[in-house]
């Protein structure tokens, strides 16, 4: 141990490096022991003396890092050594050459890909985020090890959150979930992609993970009586059967419950998969385990009622992670839906590893066979030199599908695709000449154009014509990241040609309108477009993929943009002797939104129209001007993930004056005078205007769409729970998409 390190730290380290050589034991061959030993002496005398922001001794990190990687991913020593060493070249005066004639080539490789980017190697045009994460992709086409320790890292890096500042907090969590989560999904790590979701959620919206996790806590002795009550016959079956079994329960995550409150609109308790019974058996090896797990779900059956939409067989047609299991949904005690899930030993440790599991139970070359195909789109996006590392971030997500169709080519061949796929994205992935030259296809005898939306189990006949060129409009059907890449490949061959018509584009329409080309001009549209730099716009015109229709209203002052109409003159005078001077922004500490409209220097995004009193996050798009979205907003999520160091944390003041336009529908059962009831109570409160009501009504069924002025999201809370006591309504819900 350094003599840099007092006392009480050495204890610290060595108490993390002997876990760390307890999770080696079984896994590791002396002579890996030893290799590991030169590699954690050689880290901690690097790293002597430096802190983390915690205020522990460095190394802990890569030994925590190292113990993830053995423990939870199940990898050997090369890759923990390669943990282990993972922050020295960028941290220390070590160089990868030191790294090389140490611990070898292999060891050096993995950490170069897992070291990041210098400034002076960034396109100042692009995001260092993004320029990042695509050289650790282009280590990972030559060594997927990289992605699994960056992984671990990342882990690390998450359970060890709390000693940010709020504002890194936030890019660390979103960029989490915006790539890290669906990467260790990819890759079938399906216990570290749980906890990566659940710790962003945590610190990017405090408030409902803590309310999930207390309704879950709550609700503890009343759900292990379900279990207990639920799977006492099975047990019994199977023991009767003679299978060897585990059952377990497993809980739906925090964030997946949430994720599914926000997206069917529910309430925790209509979540009505909270669990699922887990039974894991070691198979006869004298019969196919396909077969064994089919008998115990006709033995589950026989006890308990499937829903007959929910069988998934992820054994015929296992997932692209390598996922194989069997699920139903049956109906248990109490009239409570229960999904059960159906495994071998292997099959629970290759859905609880991913690919690192498969190194067990297969040879290598058919790990890597199915490593591959997914490895060569990674490789065809990061051979496109013309593609930005913002614009290649976003085609590396579109590739991480959680969803997956498998359809077939007219001689069987098998081919997969992400959910929604159209004909056309089938044929850039059969061929990018079949693509480019594609008018149509045959489904069944029948013929379908080009934006036809695939079903599993379909079978595809191209059609194409050497007189078919790509289109611009394909962009807006096509799903696969693949696919889109190709089309505007071909529309990228001459970016400085684009880039030139598009500044011609922008400034022939600005004369127009009679505004000069400023820096704030085109500052204004490049955050309004969600684009990182004037170039990047210019191309964005030049090259027909942006509009600029509209640009007299982007182009509005942020305050005639921002405020109802409603409002606009009552409060627009200026107040005498008020400073018309913004304030600064300190990235460090929350932006306070105030209502003062003089001392205005933030726009409220269009994408997600935040009102005061939601959860929101901002993105300083200029040196005095921030953009506001709601925290849950996907455009936000894609620049805390991209742009990390332009996010800062924001807070409302009270707002009082100024109303802002916000949207609510409203279903329910009809009845003689429910719409009067619902306009006189939204009349009578004092602090909201109607702007447009509109209800429909159909076989005893009302609907109705709502636009309303309001002060802020507390008022609008009070004013759905009155609605909500009116009889006949069912179901209220905000609607963030409107037209303005």
């Amino acid at each position: 141990m350094t003599k840099l390190q007092t006392k009480a730290e050495q204890r610290l380290i060595q108490d993390y490096y002997d876990d760390l050589l307890k999770a080696c034991d079984r896994k590791v061959s002396d002579e890996g022991k030893v290799r590991i030993n030169k590699a954690f002496e050689f880290a901690n005398s690097a790293h002597a003396g430096v802190k983390r922001k915690s205020g522990e001794p460095y190394i802990i990190h890569p030994i925590a890092v190292a113990t993830i990687v053995v423990d939870e991913i199940g990898l050997s020593a090369t890759s923990i050594i390669s943990a282990l060493l993972h922050d020295v070249v960028e941290d220390t005066d070590y160089t990868l050459e030191d790294i090389s004639n140490l611990f070898g080539e292999k060891v050096a490789s993995i950490v170069d890909g897992l070291t990041k980017l210098t400034d002076e190697f960034t396109p100042h045009q692009d995001s260092k985020q993004a320029n990042n994460f695509r050289k650790m992709l282009m280590t990972l086409s030559d060594d997927v090890r990289v992605i699994l320790i960056k992984l671990a890292d990342r882990l690390h890096n998450m359970r060890t959150l709390d000693s940010m500042a709020p504002n890194k907090q936030l890019k660390i969590a979103a960029e989490t979930l915006y790539i890290f989560a669906p990467l260790a999904h990819r890759l079938g790590l399906y216990a570290i992609k749980s906890e990566l979701e659940d710790l962003s959620l945590k610190y990017k919206h405090p408030d409902s993970f803590n309310q999930i996790q207390f309704r879950l806590h709550n609700q503890r002795e009343k759900r292990d009586y379900l279990v207990t009550e639920f799977i006492r016959p099975i047990e019994e079956q199977l023991k009767i059967e003679g299978v060897d079994f585990t059952i377990t329960e497993r809980l739906k995550s925090i964030y997946s419950i949430w994720n599914k409150m926000q997206t069917k609109g529910v309430s925790f308790d209509e979540v009505y998969d909270l669990l699922a019974i887990r039974i894991v058996f070691v198979p006869d090896p004298n019969v196919s385990e396909k077969r064994q797990c089919f008998d115990i779900l006709s033995l589950v059956t026989d006890i308990y009622k499937p829903k007959p939409d929910r069988i998934r067989d992820w054994i015929t047609i296992p997932k692209a992670n390598g996922y194989e299991a069997l699920h139903i949904t049956v109906m248990g005690p109490q009239g409570k839906w229960v999904e059960i899930q159906i495994r071998t030993q292997r099959m629970d440790e290759i859905a609880e590893r991913g690919f690192a599991a498969h190194y067990k139970y297969k040879n290598i070359n058919d790990v890597e066979n199915e490593l591959d195909k997914w490895l060569q789109k990674i490789k065809e996006m990061l051979q496109n030199p013309e593609s930005d590392a913002l614009e290649f971030l976003d085609e590396f997500k579109m590739n991480l599908f959680s969803s997956e169709i498998i359809v077939f080519t007219p001689k069987g061949r098998m081919v997969t695709l992400p959910k929604n796929a159209t004909v056309l994205d089938f044929a850039y992935e059969i061929h990018t000449e079949l693509g480019n030259h594609c008018i149509g296809a045959k489904i069944n005898h029948k013929l379908v154009p080009i934006s036809h939306v695939l079903l599993s189990g379909d079978q595809v006949e191209i059609l194409s014509s050497k007189t078919q060129t790509p289109q611009l409009n394909w962009l807006n059907f096509l799903i696969s990241a693949k696919a889109k890449a190709k089309v505007k490949q071909s529309f990228k061959l001459d970016r400085k040609k684009h880039v030139d018509q598009g500044r011609q584009i922008i400034e022939d329409q600005l004369a127009k309108l009679k505004i000069a080309p400023s820096s704030d001009t085109l500052k204004k549209l490049t955050s309004h477009y969600n684009l990182t730099n004037k170039e990047q716009l210019y191309a964005q015109v030049g090259m027909g993929f942006l509009e600029l229709d509209n640009l007299g209203e982007v182009l509005q002052t942020p305050r005639e943009n921002k405020l109802a109409k409603f409002w606009k003159l009552k409060f627009s005078t200026k107040k005498e002797g008020a400073s018309n001077s913004p304030d600064k922004i300190d990235k460090k500490i929350p932006y306070i939104l105030k209502e003062d409209p003089e001392q205005l220097n933030y726009t409220l995004a269009k994408c997600c129209n935040p009102i005061p009193g939601d959860d929101v996050v901002g993105y300083v798009s200029g040196a005095e001007h921030i953009i506001i979205h709601k925290r849950n907003c996907p455009e936000a999520l894609k620049m805390m993930s991209q742009q990390g160091d332009s996010i800062i944390t924001a807070e409302w003041t009270k707002f009082k004056k100024l109303s802002y336009l916000s949207r609510i529908k409203l279903s329910g059962f009809d009845r003689v005078g429910i719409v009067n009831e619902i306009t006189t109570i939204i009349s009578k409160h004092s602090n909201i205007n109607m702007r447009t009501v509109h209800f429909d009504t159909h076989d005893g069924i009302f609907e109705g769409d709502l636009y309303l002025y309001i002060h802020s999201v507390q008022d609008l809370a009070e004013l759905i729970s009155r609605l909500m006591k009116i009889k006949g309504i069912d179901k209220i819900e905000r609607i963030e998409k409107i037209q303005q």
